[in-house]
């Protein structure tokens, strides 16, 4: 049974995150000949100050491309 963790920056809505599951889980069954129903996928949002690139906060570099 496979078991996928994804980890968003917070802000996708509910309409988005039911797309990628949906075709995520359709990848995951072609690739590990799975049925839809073993397929478990957990969706970790993130604030933007916990998650960096580059050793610039997401929140930072949003607050950049704004200005």
């Amino acid at each position: 049974m496979p078991i996928i963790q994804v980890h968003l920056l917070q802000g996708r809505s509910a309409d988005a995150k039911r797309k990628f599951a949906d075709e995520v889980t359709q990848a995951a069954c072609r690739c590990l000949d799975v049925q839809p129903e073993q397929v478990r996928m957990i969706f970790s949002d993130m604030p933007p100050e916990n998650y960096a690139i580059a050793g610039t906060l997401a929140l930072d570099k949003n607050k950049k491309q704004g200005a």
